[in-house]
């Protein structure tokens, strides 16, 4: 008898997390922030989270760095980008954009046809561009609004948009489903552990660069998040840490450390 996959203990926990925010949201106060009305609860499983990583994710993820010679880690990261394109694929034809799923499309078939499932990623030698979206970013294409930022046990950064999402997301089964669970287990383990060591540049800049990780992660979510979404209209914001006449476009942009999958 098979065991079960990783999808539905996910999805367990996604809407498990999201049950028990939603029951504390009646114990804040009326002096928060409006994108973060739960902070307190969002503070707490950021630094669970943040521990984690520390104690775990983060050591291990830099051994694989130090350790997989490079052209491995970059089969690995092609062969996972492959399968986060068919997902794309889904998302670019619900948000009605003809360009980018012709081109998605091409991508897969080329790069799982000729690129041995994705480990050698030819479509972009082909100058095929990429053109990630999830259902979270097909929410707002349509109109739902991100409501309140949400921190996930383990999973880190969202909202509830983007929860709802991940959810959706991960119903759907790209990757190939292998016969014993210990194998798709080792698939996702690797996923995550090459996703993090992706980040670890971009953790220490974090470390280094800012008082309040937490507010500092949360801003640099929720901003990436617009710009996916509304690109076009991604508004001006008042920042008092840059000097007279500069822009957040003209600083360098970190992802924030912490979180095995805010940014993939």
């Amino acid at each position: 008898m098979n065991s079960p996959t990783m999808k539905k203990p996910f999805c367990h926990l996604l809407v498990s997390a999201l049950t028990v925010i939603v029951l504390q949201g009646c114990a804040v106060g009326p002096n928060v922030n409006p994108a973060d009305p739960l902070e307190p609860l969002n503070r707490t499983v950021f630094n669970f989270n943040d521990g984690v990583d520390r104690a775990i994710l983060k050591p291990v993820a830099t051994v694989y760095r130090d350790v997989t010679p490079s052209p491995i880690r970059t089969g690995i990261n092609n062969f996972f980008g492959n399968i986060s394109d068919v997902l794309s694929l889904v998302n670019n034809v619900l948000q009605l954009k003809p360009k980018e799923a012709a081109e998605t499309l091409m991508r897969v078939s080329f790069n799982t046809i000729f690129g041995f499932a994705g480990v050698f990623d030819i479509a972009t030698e082909m100058r095929l561009e990429k053109h990630p979206e999830d259902f979270g970013q097909t929410l707002g294409y349509w109109g739902i609004g991100p409501g309140p930022y949400l921190v996930l046990p383990l999973l880190g950064s969202s909202t509830v948009r983007d929860t709802v999402g991940s959810v959706v997301d991960a119903q759907v089964d790209l990757a190939p489903e292998p016969d014993k669970v210990s194998v798709r287990n080792g698939l996702t383990v690797l996923d995550v552990v090459d996703t993090r060591s992706g980040f670890l540049g971009a953790g220490e800049l974090v470390d280094q660069a800012s008082l309040d990780k937490y507010s500092f992660s949360r801003d640099i979510y929720l901003q990436r998040r617009r710009g996916l979404i509304n690109p076009d209209k991604v508004e001006k914001e008042e920042r008092f840490d840059l000097p007279e006449g500069a822009t957040p476009s003209t600083t360098p942009s970190a992802a924030p450390a912490g979180t095995a999958k805010d940014a993939k």
